[in-house]
């Protein structure tokens, strides 16, 4: 088997990701299907009751990342996992049938989105370190690839199989399809064979565990740059659900078919980017930044765009350039990291990768309705391309950066130290 896929031939793995692909599948429909009800049936076309439900969805996330990252150092991952697969789906199922039944208000689709984030609260760390217990460490940045893969392929098809059951069955459906997913991971978790795991070192009960991960982090200065970096662009950049949302209905007065196929475009890129990092050995905070400069240019040429399906196209790029930068910061977290200490910083990088969406969402919704769609998307773009440009005046103000212009060929020279990265 290729380098790409060498971690499917672990069959737990391959269990996981076959099961993860179906679930996902299930979410991403679930998240196109909640933003279209908020912004054409609940409200008329509120982009700030959109960016609300999103950030309930992530607020959980931020307020208890750090414990639920001790929960995951502690615990029996695929336990845990169990548990929150059963709750995430009751959740889809419920919502269905209030939506089914013509009972739905705003405020209960913001009472599940909150339930949803604090089960993803619980979930996100569990499901990222539990790859650690599949694989082996040699293989453990080739499986965080695959992982993305197979997020961002059931993102391809994810929202464009939800604009057309929107349109055809509406969105109770969607939600119901969602909840009958997650017994793909069910099943995949309960026909694993424990006795193939790669158990990995669990932290003891001692007090001060959330301080020890904020004082670990302070010793590693590419680990900061990363979640400053990612901090950042997931704040303002990657409101996706909410932007082409926007987009779709004010911009371009389309219909939810429309909006689905804005979502499966963004995974083509996606799907690109995260297939050529599961390729990738060594990845690096240097990448992150220059995965981040990337999607502010691309995220900058989205906004410009005249017509819809040039707005769509120009979609491959900002999903290369996210997943190239969300993948190598994954990898470059989790392969760099102790394990014993690996959920407590994993779940610090979750909060900051999706915690910070409470802040963004309202406030880029805000933008989208009261300024312009556009620049709900440009927001992005120059939030991006600033923490680069900052992190990289910061390296060169530190002498850790040189960049020299030449006349010749190569026109722009950059140079490094020998060593940049401290040793986990």
């Amino acid at each position: 088997m290729s380098r790409t896929f060498s971690s499917l031939a672990i069959p737990n793995y391959r269990l996981w990701f076959l099961g993860a692909f179906v679930s996902n599948v299930g979410t991403w429909m679930q998240r196109v299907a909640q933003d279209w009800l908020v912004l054409t049936v609940l409200t008329h076309e509120s982009g700030v009751a959109v960016g609300i439900t999103t950030g309930l969805q992530f607020l959980p996330i931020l307020v208890l990342g750090p414990f639920t990252g001790v929960v995951a150092d502690r615990v029996d991952h695929r336990k845990l996992l169990l548990v929150t697969q059963v709750a995430a789906g009751a959740l889809g199922l419920g919502l269905g049938a209030l939506v089914l039944s013509g009972h739905a208000q705003l405020f209960h689709v913001y009472g599940f989105a909150l339930a949803l984030g604090v089960v993803s609260a619980f979930d996100a760390p569990a499901r990222q370190i539990f790859v650690g217990d599949l694989v082996p460490k040699a293989l453990l940045s080739n499986a965080v690839g695959l992982n993305s893969s197979s997020f961002n392929a059931a993102r391809l098809i994810g929202p464009g199989v939800a604009g057309l059951l929107i349109a055809a069955v509406g969105s109770g459906w969607v939600f119901v399809i969602n909840g009958a997913t997650f017994a793909g991971t069910l099943v995949a978790l309960l026909l694993m064979k424990p006795s193939q795991f790669h158990p990995q070192e669990r932290a003891p009960r001692s007090p001060g565990q959330i301080f020890d991960a904020l004082r670990y982090l302070r010793t590693r200065r590419d680990l900061q740059i990363i979640f400053i970096v990612v901090s950042v662009v997931s704040m303002f950049g990657m409101n996706f659900q909410l932007t082409s949302a926007i987009m779709a209905r004010v911009e371009f007065d389309k219909g939810p078919q429309e909006y689905g196929i804005l979502g499966s475009i963004l995974a083509i890129g996606a799907l690109a980017g995260s297939v050529m990092a599961a390729r990738r050995r060594e990845p690096s905070a240097r990448l992150v930044v220059m995965a981040a400069a990337g999607f502010g240019v691309a995220s900058g040429i989205m906004s410009l765009m005249p017509t819809y399906w040039s707005y769509a196209a120009s979609g491959v790029l900002v999903g290369f350039a996210a997943l190239t930068m969300l993948t190598a910061a994954n990898a470059t977290v989790q392969t760099t990291t102790p394990t014993a200490m690996r959920g407590r910083v994993m779940s610090l990088y979750m909060m900051v990768l999706m915690g910070t969406t409470p802040v963004g969402s309202p406030i880029v919704g805000w933008v989208g309705e009261h300024i312009g769609p556009r620049l709900s998307v440009g927001i992005g773009s120059v939030s991006a391309i600033l923490v680069a440009a900052g992190v990289v005046a910061w390296a060169m103000a530190r002498g850790r950066l040189d960049l020299a212009l030449s006349p010749h060929r190569p026109f722009l020279k950059i140079t490094y130290p020998e060593v940049q990265i401290p040793e986990a």
